[in-house]
């Protein structure tokens, strides 16, 4: 039997049409399941859509229609922009399902009765975007931490789910598994921020509005948000409250991984798991946090002009263009942005040269020397053993890089090949031994290599370009098409005949053209701040001076004298820790800072800022209304950074 391998994204929100940050995770799970089912796994894909909440109660009065009908149509969006991009998910869920609310409503009396919920007063400050509560100390200037979003004085009855009962025994499991929070760092984040501080107990129903799953004994409630799409992991599933699972349940769970956004880590990492602890089921494998897919300058957001819809990407550029450009442009841990122009450059260089003009080229000349004809005739020189190794080579160093969901870098691998290839052209020069009647054996030989090469990247490819991987496959004309056929060279069949008209993957784009057209279809931006005036160039030797090395925050507290300074004590590895006063305090808590890994300037003067001394400074990038500190993962405390 096959080894199983369940995997799920966060269930989109339905208060709106996803953009591409959203969309970003269908792909990114989709090119993760496409390869484990090429290995041969048994995969179950979920997605869905997350259909309650006072949010969307709004949204559907403001719209004059049921919040029912609301989610209905918008719910409806979402699928049809997954099925654009081409998702194979084996399972769209709705929280508003009958038999996930009734599941919930069973979760909810279940952990009742044990003692985990009990019924009390909340009285703090409410975040409507994100649906969260906060305490006095946990906001910022009267804004939500998390979205910066003003929060609302809240004061109700409500229950809560005792989350301190399970604390130590989720901190354990945590160091326990290192796997279990991904990347590294996202781990240090919970660890530091909310566990080891104390974890407050959870506000699990609301009065104040209507639209949610009820709890059945106590009606004037519904359930809030996390036990209700939390949840769908496993109702989706077949779990049943009462013990009388689905087959699927008691197949796939526990998850394998759970692909979800970094800002709704803690929600996956802190209260999903001890939830599964309350109702005794094992845990997720693996909870990895994604970072955000960016537009031009920044977060996407209606007020600043910058939203994108796949739909519309599509229109211009093609589902596989897209989904290359979703998957190839977000590096591990860090966010990705694109632009228009990065779009379509990378298109030009990477899809209609390195990987179609390959194709087209080869194809043609195997019709203009061979007829289309595919032969080897192993005529082999050395100059093939480089390509040859490579295309032996690819296969695992794909999977090296997907076993650490490292998709980017996957892709990365299988270009290496394309370019290897394109190479290989160059020093064998195909159109000399055209000319030599007595080379049409090494011809033969060297094209055979060639196609060769390019069906072992189509394969690797489809996980990522699935209707570009089968246009190249068609043209070939083979039939050896499964991942066993990759792992070793000299599969393609002798004799068959490739297309006698090779078609065009990817078409050149002309990027003033095409910039033109969208500035024309895409709604006004606002205004642009001109840019700030350039630096001086500086040399080398200039850059030499400055010593950077990587320091861990042992400790960080508000400068007493300046609302917008952070004073951190940082281990660089030295006999005594740095203390580093930095201009942060607008985008970070002090808590938020211990723990992390940043990268210090050592070598810069002393200095006293308002009255406290700061022996050096914390690296840090500035966008608009946000300051993110850059951090690193695995160099040790004091490896010096260039």
């Amino acid at each position: 039997m096959s080894e199983k391998y369940y995997i799920t994204t966060a269930i989109a929100y339905t208060s709106g049409k996803p953009h591409i940050g959203n969309t970003y995770e269908i792909v990114l799970a989709d090119s993760i399941a496409r390869y484990k089912r090429m290995l041969g796994y048994d995969v179950f894909f979920q997605t869905g859509t997350d259909e309650h909440g006072q949010k969307i109660e709004d949204k559907a009065k403001a719209a004059g229609v049921a919040p029912q009908q609301f989610v209905d149509q918008v719910a409806g969006q979402i699928k049809e922009i997954w099925d654009l991009m081409n998702t194979s998910y084996d399972k769209f869920m709705r929280t508003t399902d009958p038999d996930h609310e009734r599941q919930v409503q069973k979760i909810f009396k279940k952990l009742y009765d044990q003692g985990d919920i009990y019924k009390s007063e909340y009285e703090g400050w409410y975040c409507k975007p994100c649906e969260s509560f906060f305490t006095e100390s946990q906001i910022v200037d009267g804004k939500c931490p998390d979205c910066g979003a003003p929060v609302e004085k809240a004061k109700e009855e409500a229950y809560f789910f005792r989350m301190s009962k399970y604390a130590d025994r989720l901190l354990k499991h945590i160091e326990e598994n290192p796997e279990f929070i991904q990347p590294e760092s996202r781990k240090n984040e919970m660890i530091n921020n909310f566990i080891k501080p104390g974890l407050q107990d959870l506000c699990v129903s609301r009065t104040s509005f209507t639209w949610g799953v009820p709890v059945d004994f106590d009606p004037k409630h519904v359930v809030y948000v996390w036990i209700d799409a939390l949840t769908n992991y496993i109702t989706g599933l077949g779990y049943d409250c009462d013990g009388n699972h689905g087959k699927k349940f008691k197949h796939y769970w526990p998850a394998d991984v759970h692909l979800i956004g970094k800002d709704i880590l803690r929600f996956h990492t802190i209260y999903w798991p001890i939830m599964l602890m309350a109702l005794d089921l094992p845990l997720p494998k693996q909870v990895f946090g994604h970072p955000w897919l960016l537009v031009g300058e920044g977060k996407m957001s209606k007020s600043k002009g910058n939203v994108i819809y796949a739909d519309d990407l599509v229109r211009y550029f093609g589902v596989d263009a897209v989904r290359y450009i979703m998957l190839h442009e977000m590096p591990f841990a860090q966010d990705g942005t694109v632009t228009y122009e990065l779009m379509i450059e990378r298109i030009n260089s990477d899809l209609a040269n390195i990987l179609g003009n390959l194709v087209n080229r080869t194809l043609s000349m195997t019709n203009k020397y061979f007829g289309g004809l595919v032969h080897n005739a192993n005529v082999s020189d050395p100059i093939d053993d480089e390509l040859i190794a490579l295309a032996k080579a690819t296969p695992a160093n794909v999977q090296k890089k997907m076993d650490e969901l490292r998709v980017a870098d996957a892709i990365d691998e299988i270009f290496a090949l394309l370019r290897r290839s394109n190479k290989y052209i160059d020093e064998t020069m195909p159109w000399a031994l055209g000319k030599d009647e007595t080379k049409k054996d090494r011809l033969a030989t060297v094209l055979y290599n060639l196609l060769e090469s390019i069906r072992i990247a189509a394969i690797l490819l489809e996980s990522y370009l699935p209707e570009t991987s089968k246009a190249i496959l068609d043209q070939l004309n083979t039939q050896q098409r499964s991942y066993d056929s990759v792992l070793t060279f000299g599969q393609l069949e002798d004799g068959i005949h490739v297309t006698p008209k090779p078609q065009i993957l990817f078409a050149r784009i002309d990027e003033k053209e095409m910039l033109e057209k969208i500035e024309a279809e895409q709604p006004k931006k606002a205004p642009v701040k001109p840019a700030e005036p350039a630096k001086p160039q500086i040399t080398i030797d200039d850059f030499a001076k400055i010593e950077m090395k990587v320091g861990q925050v042992l400790s960080c507290e508000k400068h007493p004298k300046a609302d917008k300074l952070l004073v951190s004590q940082i281990d660089i590895g030295e006999e005594k820790p740095r203390q580093i006063v930095s201009g942060i305090a607008g985008s970070y808590k002090p808590e938020q800072m211990v723990g992390k890994k940043v990268v210090v300037i050592t070598n810069l003067a002393p200095a006293k800022l308002r009255g406290v001394e700061s022996q050096g400074m914390i690296l840090a990038g500035m966008g608009e209304n946000q300051i993110e500190v850059l951090s690193v993962e695995k160099l040790p405390v004091g490896s010096t950074v260039r």
